[in-house]
């Protein structure tokens, strides 16, 4: 049953990031994309939890910024990884870094991609779109 379902459910994404202008943009990126898709938001680690332990169904993807009050990124990474049910779900850091130390640190806590916030609506969409098409080659930090 539930791979019934996941099939037959849009693509849904969850951003975390303390940036409004930023979460809106992001959002916005994946209606262009596509406009099935889902895009629910967090500003924060500890909101990002709470929200998926509260879905029936986990999120395809999850983009989170490093730099986040109250739980960072990193921290919300750890415990999403510890965590059976959310563990499996692809995480791609989402920051404004770009500094080895940290991609190589989140690489270690189990991010599946390390993507530096682009520059420009369109970038978004571009190298967005290649994540979720599994175009990882194409897509730079």
């Amino acid at each position: 049953m539930w791979n019934y379902i996941k099939y037959y459910m849009p693509v849904t994404i969850l951003i975390v990031d303390d940036d409004p202008d930023d979460l809106w943009l992001f959002c916005e990126a994946l209606h262009e994309i596509d406009p099935s898709y889902r895009c629910l938001t967090a500003l924060n680690g500890i909101e990002a939890l709470q929200l998926l332990e509260n879905l029936v169904v986990a999120p395809d993807f999850i983009f989170m910024d490093l730099n986040l009050p109250f739980m960072s990124g990193r921290e919300c990474l750890i415990d999403l990884k510890k965590n059976p049910r959310l563990a499996n779900i692809p995480v791609i850091i989402y920051s404004t870094s770009k500094l080895k130390t940290d991609i190589d640190e989140v690489y270690k806590l189990g991010a599946v991609h390390f993507l530096t916030k682009p520059n420009s609506f369109q970038d978004i969409v571009k190298k967005v779109s290649a994540i979720l098409a599994g175009k990882w080659e194409e897509i730079d930090y």
